[in-house]
This record gives C-alpha cells, sequence and structure tokens, in this order.
C-alpha cells in the first residue's frame, strides 16, 4: 500500500475542536482546509453589507469565523499567531474537490451517525487513494461510520480521537475500523507522536473509547455517592482532587469546564450502547443533572453550573450550588484532618494513607477508587487490549498523576482486593487469576530502571514498551551513570560522550549548589566529554533563583555574602559560555528568570514546544541578577554591525519592555519571534523526546567540530539611552500605567541595558554590564517594597504591584 507522507490536510467542522485541531497542525507546520457547512441565512451584518447567499464571504462564514476566533482563544491554540496563515476556509458546497490534494482528512462535525456517514461518502467521491481519513468522534462506532464505504477506502480509515483542547492535552486515542491496515496504524502512531507531540494509547471500537468511558464512569459514580453521602459539592471536590492525584479542578469545577451537557451526553452514549445491567444502572444519571441541564446550569459556557461566579461591592465571588435547594451560596472552604497528614507524604503513600483512613474524606475516597478499580480492570480487554492504555489514557486524557492499575499498585493490590471481597465486591477474573498466580503488581521495575506489566492475555509480565528515542534519567542513574551530584544537581553520563547536568532542587529554584555543579561539569565535560546538556525530566525547567533564601540574608544584613552568591552565579554561566565544548539547555514548561538566564548563557536552545521563558524578577521587585540582561542585550543587538550608524534604540528597547514588563512567551515558537530564542534553536514537539533530540543536537555541535565563542566588547547606548528610556517611563507613570516604585525599577534596568551614564557608543565588555547588573541587583534587594513584595508571593502566591 501506497501511504502518502502527511503534508497536508483538510478539517471537516470548523466549531471549536475542528477550528482549534486546525491550528495543531499549522502550530506543526502542516497547512489545512477548514470546511464547514453553507449557512442559509444571512446575519444583519451581512444584508447591511448587501451580500447575498451567493456571496464567498457568507457562503464561509463558519469556517472564517471558526479561524478568527483562534486569536482570541484564552487557550492560546496557537504556539504563535502567525502560524493562523496555514488555514485556509471553505465550505463543503464549494471547496470539497479541495480533498483530491490532501494527505489527511479528518471529520469533526456533530455526534451525529447519519450525518458523518453521509460526509464520508462524500469524502470518497473526492478522496485520492493513499490518503489516510479519520473521524474525530468521542464515542460513536468507527466501523458503523463507513459501512457504505468500499473496503480500499476502509483500509485507510480510523478514528483519531484528540482531547480538548488539542494544543495541551497529550492523549490522542487511535481506534483502527476492522478493515483499517496495519501501515495506516503504524504510520499514525509515529506522526501523532513525534510530529503532533501527543501520547498515542489504541483503544477498540467500543462507545466513548478509554478515557471517556473510564473517567465517565468515575464522575457519575461520584455524584451519585455524594448524592447518597449528602456530602457538599466543596467537600467532594477537596477530597478528589490532588489527594488522589487529580487535577486541582477536582470533580465539579472539571464538569463546568466540560459543559454538563456534554457530560451527559456522552454518559449516554454508554447507557443506550452497553448490555451490561450493572453498567446501565451506573450510566443512568442522576436527575440533578437533568435538572440542571434543562435549567442551562450547563458550567463555563452559561456561567453557572456547580459554581457560579458572582460579582459584588468587593469584586467578584465564587458562590457554590446547593443542590438540596437548587439555589447558589458563597462557597465554604473544607477541611479534612486526614488531607493535611497525606499533603505531607508521596502521593503513592499518601494515596494509600487516605484509603485507609476511616474518616468521611477516606471513606469517600476509598469507594470512589474501589469502583473505578474493579470497572477499569473489568473493562479489558473489551475497552483496550492492556493495562497500559488504560492507564496512558487516563493520565494523558484526565491528567491524572497515576492511572487506574498505577494507582492499584500503590494502594497495595493483594490487600485492596481482600478488603473488596471483605465488602461483597465481585473481583474481575483476570484481577483473580493474576494474584493466584502469585503475582500482587500490576508493574514491576528491575534494577536497572526497565518497567514491565502484567499481561492479562498471556499471564506474565512483559516489558513497558518504549521508543529508544525516549530517554529516562532516573533509570540511567539505576544503571551506575551516575558522575556526581549534590541533593540539588547531578552529572549523568548519556552515552556518547554527552554529559547531562540534571536540576533537582526543591520546585526548582536555583541554588548555590547547583551553580556551584555547573562549575564541576565543565571541568568534568573538559575531562571526559565533547559536550554537555543541561536538562531535567521534574514539572518544570527552572523557576528562576530561590528567593527565600536571598529574603532571609538580605533581612540578616549580610550583604557581603549575597554579593559574592550573585556574582558566582554569574561566573559559573560565563564559565559555562565560553567553555571548549557545546552546551545546550533543554528547557521546558516554566523557564523563568534564572532558568531563562542558565538557557540564555548556552550555545544552543533545544526547547520543547510549550516552553515558557521570560525575565520575570520584576514581579519580585528585582531584575535579572545572572546576567539575563547582558544576555538579552546581545540577542537583540547581535545582528548589528558596530561600524554602523544604524539606530540601536528600538533593539535595546526590545529588551527593556521584555524585563520591564515580565513578557513570558506562550510557546517556543513565541520566544523565537520574541527573541529569547535564536532562529538556530531548535524545537521539538513531544517533550517525552526532547532529552533525545537535544543530546543529537549536542553531538551535532561536536561533530560540526565546534569553536567556542569568543568574547568581544558591546556597544551601549550610554547617557542617551539611559534619558530616553527615563522620558518614557516618566510618561508610564503619568499615564497611570506604572507605580512610583515600578519607575525606579525599570529605570534600573534601563541603567544597566545601556550601560550606565557613559558616553553614547562605547565598547564595554561583558564584565563591566555583569558588575552593574549585580550592583543594581542588590540595591533593588536592599529596598523595603522589593522585600514586600517577595512576601507577598510567597504567602499569596501572586505578584503584589506597591
Amino acid at each position: 500500500m501506497a501511504l502518502k507522507e502527511i503534508r497536508k490536510a483538510a478539517v471537516l467542522g470548523a466549531g471549536v475542536m475542528g477550528a482549534t485541531i486546525a491550528a495543531h497542525l499549522a502550530n506543526v507546520g502542516i497547512p489545512s482546509y477548514l470546511l464547514d457547512i453553507v449557512p442559509r441565512e444571512l446575519t444583519p451584518d451581512e444584508e447591511k453589507k448587501g451580500l447575498t447567499l451567493e456571496s464567498p464571504e457568507v457562503r464561509n462564514r463558519l469556517s472564517n469565523s471558526g479561524k478568527q476566533e483562534l486569536l482570541k482563544n484564552k487557550q492560546k491554540p496557537l504556539y504563535r499567531d502567525s502560524n493562523i496563515d496555514l488555514i485556509t476556509p471553505g465550505n463543503f458546497e464549494d471547496d470539497m474537490d479541495k480533498l483530491k490534494e490532501v494527505d489527511w482528512i479528518i471529520e469533526v462535525i456533530v455526534e451525529n451517525m447519519d450525518i458523518k456517514k453521509k460526509v464520508f461518502k462524500q469524502v470518497e467521491e473526492n478522496w485520492t487513494k493513499g490518503a489516510i481519513v479519520s473521524s474525530n468522534t468521542s464515542g460513536l462506532s468507527i466501523n458503523e461510520m463507513v459501512t457504505e464505504n468500499s473496503p480500499e477506502f476502509r483500509k485507510h480509515f480510523l478514528g483519531t480521537h484528540f482531547f480538548n483542547p488539542p494544543r495541551w492535552m497529550k492523549l490522542l486515542e487511535i481506534i483502527p475500523c476492522d478493515d483499517t491496515s496495519e501501515e495506516v496504524l503504524d504510520y499514525m502512531h509515529r506522526f501523532c507522536e513525534k510530529t503532533l507531540g501527543k501520547g498515542v494509547v489504541f483503544a477498540k471500537d467500543t462507545p466513548n473509547f478509554i478515557a471517556n468511558r473510564i473517567g465517565t464512569y468515575a464522575m457519575v459514580y461520584t455524584i451519585k455517592l455524594m448524592l447518597q453521602e449528602k456530602l457538599s459539592i466543596e467537600e467532594v471536590d477537596t477530597i478528589t482532587g490532588p489527594p488522589m492525584g487529580h487535577p486541582k479542578s477536582a470533580s465539579f469545577r472539571t464538569l463546568d469546564m466540560v459543559g454538563l451537557d456534554t457530560f451527559s451526553h456522552v454518559a449516554r452514549t454508554v447507557y443506550d450502547k452497553t448490555d451490561d445491567p450493572e453498567e446501565k444502572e451506573v450510566f443512568d444519571l442522576p436527575e440533578l443533572l437533568d435538572k440542571m441541564v434543562e435549567n442551562k446550569m450547563l458550567g463555563d459556557k452559561t456561567k453557572q453550573g456547580f459554581y457560579k461566579k458572582v460579582k459584588g461591592e468587593d469584586g467578584s465571588q465564587i458562590y457554590t450550588l446547593d443542590y438540596e435547594k437548587m439555589e447558589y451560596r458563597p462557597q465554604e472552604k473544607k477541611r479534612f484532618d486526614i488531607l493535611g497528614k497525606t499533603k505531607q507524604e508521596a502521593l503513592t503513600d499518601g494515596y494509600k494513607m487516605l484509603v485507609e483512613s476511616d474518616d468521611t474524606a477516606g471513606k469517600f475516597a476509598w469507594n470512589v477508587t474501589k469502583k473505578t478499580l474493579l470497572y477499569s480492570a473489568k473493562r479489558i480487554p473489551e475497552i483496550a487490549d492492556d493495562v497500559i492504555n488504560v492507564d496512558r489514557a487516563m493520565r494523558w486524557g484526565f491528567n491524572w498523576k497515576l492511572g487506574p492499575f498505577e494507582t492499584w499498585d500503590a494502594i497495595g493490590v493483594k490487600e485492596s482486593v481482600e478488603r473488596m471481597k471483605s465488602e461483597g465486591e465481585t473481583i474481575p477474573a483476570n484481577v483473580e487469576e493474576m494474584l493466584s498466580k502469585g503475582f500482587e503488581t500490576f508493574y514491576k521495575e528491575d534494577e536497572k530502571g526497565a518497567l514491565s506489566y502484567y499481561d492479562f492475555d498471556s499471564k506474565s509480565y512483559k516489558p513497558v514498551p518504549i521508543s529508544p528515542e525516549i530517554i529516562s534519567l532516573p533509570a540511567l542513574k539505576k544503571q551506575n551513570k551516575l558522575v556526581k551530584g549534590n541533593d540539588d544537581g547531578s552529572l549523568i553520563d548519556m552515552g556518547d560522550g554527552v554529559l547531562c547536568l540534571e536540576q533537582h532542587s526543591p520546585q526548582q529554584a536555583l541554588s548555590n549548589d547547583f551553580m556551584e555543579l555547573i562549575f564541576e561539569a565543565v571541568e568534568e565535560v573538559e575531562k571526559n566529554y565533547v559536550g554537555l546538556l543541561i536538562g531535567n525530566q521534574e514539572r518544570y525547567f527552572c523557576v528562576g533563583a530561590n528567593v527565600v533564601l536571598m529574603l532571609m540574608a538580605a533581612q540578616s544584613g549580610e550583604w557581603d555574602q549575597i554579593n559574592s552568591m550573585a556574582k558566582r552565579y554569574q561566573d559559573s554561566l560565563m564559565n559555562m559560555k565560553y567553555a571548549n565544548f557545546p552546551v545546550v539547555a533543554a528547557p521546558f514548561q516554566m523557564t523563568l528568570g534564572g532558568g531563562m538566564e542558565v538557557a540564555a548563557h548556552c550555545d544552543r536552545i533545544h526547547a520543547a514546544a510549550d516552553t515558557f521563558m521570560g525575565q520575570v524578577e520584576i514581579g519580585m521587585g528585582l531584575i535579572p541578577g545572572a546576567g539575563g540582561n547582558k544576555e538579552l542585550l546581545i540577542r537583540m543587538t547581535e545582528g548589528l554591525r558596530e561600524d554602523t550608524k544604524v539606530d540601536r534604540l528600538p533593539y535595546v528597547q526590545k529588551a527593556f519592555e521584555a524585563i520591564a514588563m515580565g513578557t513570558t512567551s506562550s510557546s517556543a515558537r513565541h520566544a523565537q519571534e520574541l527573541g529569547f530564542m535564536r532562529p538556530t534553536d531548535k524545537v521539538t514537539i513531544n517533550q517525552d523526546y526532547l532529552l533525545h533530540d537535544a543530546k543529537n543536537t549536542v553531538l551535532a555541535m561536536a561533530l560540526e567540530g565546534y569553536e567556542p565563542p569568543k568574547k568581544k566588547p558591546i556597544k551601549v547606548l550610554g547617557e542617551y539611552g539611559v534619558a530616553t528610556f527615563k522620558v518614557g517611563v516618566q510618561n508610564m507613570l503619568w499615564g497611570g500605567y506604572i507605580t512610583e516604585y515600578e519607575q525606579k525599577i525599570a529605570n534600573k534596568i534601563a541603567f544597566v541595558l545601556c550601560g550606565g551614564n557613559i558616553k553614547p557608543d562605547s565598547l564595554v565588555s561583558e564584565q563591566y554590564l555583569l558588575d552593574i547588573e549585580r550592583e543594581a541587583f542588590l540595591e533593588l534587594l536592599g529596598e523595603e517594597k522589593t522585600q514586600e513584595r517577595i512576601n507577598h508571593f510567597l504567602t499569596k502566591g501572586k505578584p503584589l504591584r506597591n
């Protein structure tokens, strides 16, 4: 079979889901047609313009609207706004012949089987053999959709269920139909994983597939148990969020975001399709949900659901639904003693402690967990072949930190099964058989960090399939690849002559120990390796310096120590910048303040697509103190020749605005647009592959014959620039845009970026800029208002503007 490489796509359906799928295709450079139905009536605006139903603007109204809404979408579906140009709107009547040009056709229309069948017949009439066709249905039968299509078409057809929003949600469920070829499945698995950055699971063609099947079951049971036990909505959300490894949105905030009408539809799909009486009983929705849907209490989309934001004289306040009275009341904070204890433990230990507790929270958590685990086990092999696909689906699709079978391992399979039996539960035969063979965990890890899972089909353990392109730092440590380390960082031999500098300090904040490890890393690589990679597999790359320690030292008056520490931070990064080997940073997620400074001093950045980078120190009343001003100045002006008379002010202004406004990129591509990353820097879409790809970047630079950068003087604006920025900052103050203290900070930033009050166009060294940066940083740290900002952030979790 000759498959077409996916270079162009068509998305059928320009609603929120269809448009955001087209946006994510644009994110990875794939142009698409975005098609929808032709409107049958003119809007008042169209009538005023004198348009008719035949006008292209009218005929493409829905797809044009879907495209334009992407720029207004607060969830930022585009890596950068310019990607929208890769989306071409059209309609189902005029543009179906465009399908002949594309390599992938994705259907994202209304969840109605008859309409889908009709559309797929039209698609085949305009289909080029070899192109892949898929449906984004969230739960309808993949096989039934194409019963009227040819066998050849069905070989190229499958379900590709994106989770919403497509850019941010990792899960993509692939659902083959009976005729889907293995070649198509293999290609789409690789394409969706590598190119689109998704976590792929394989689901069976059953109602709601994997994640929605189990997630909806758990949610419906939670609602019914709440009503039975007469707990409040806040009480349940306090229990079913982070204490159970679930997102902070827990149960009911999540439902409000999803929409109760959508949730009810998904649940009824299972109710209508299942033949299992026990399952039918669970998916028979409680009257409460029917009432809420009837009263348009659908959640965020109608601005009221289980929660409601009410505006008052003192600002907005969150109200909660009293479901017995069907009235809203002020939200109440709920506390359970056991949750205070579990919070101090690792998730697996805390979860076990919670479900073994005899208080209200423990009993509720146990019952929800018990039913979810039993249901999940009973659904194998109906909805998926193994525990891996189920666990991954729930982690990637519902943001659970532990999938059902990982949870079962955490609380103890054998002990929990005995408890379930004592409570009259029927244990699925596959779990009973596993235990009877003496196997008491669904997963096990060997001494080298390799993970295996229990396979119900072969009744034995099998290796968890992991791509060789996915590097695990914990596994490397178990393989004795740890070179040296301390509490806040490690040096790990990645093989092929590459050393990894891993940060693992509390909250991923920079510390003295980690900065000292940078010196040691340089020394180690110079002796035994060809290059250095700075990366980790924690929650964030780096959130900046440890402001708690800085604040304590400042309040103790230990200024010599602070100055020495700041100088050491600067020296460590400069030592790394001018080392005789390539250094690559592999940032991801939050890369803020000192984290950006570390990355900026590397030869190259190879970032994950979702990297949020910025010098945000102004929120703490500070400026960058480890070379961040200098490096951003270099990045913004490095294309300018020093022997030309080009006005440098606009270029320096870009650096000034980025630091003074605390600008943060919304993606790695956006960071390139902002100038935080260079055009030569690299981006990996799937973060799982980041260390592998960044390692290859190190090796490629070494292979090309690496030469370290040469130190050269930097031309600065001097007193002319300082004066110019001061005028602009004063105008910002007069306009009410900034506070007097922010004026002071902004003037410090301008002073450093311009090289101080020296002659315009002077040439200064990097060390000179570092010295005046450090001096300004220390001055601000000693200010009462800066210390107020730091204290406020540490206690409230948000910045103070004083």
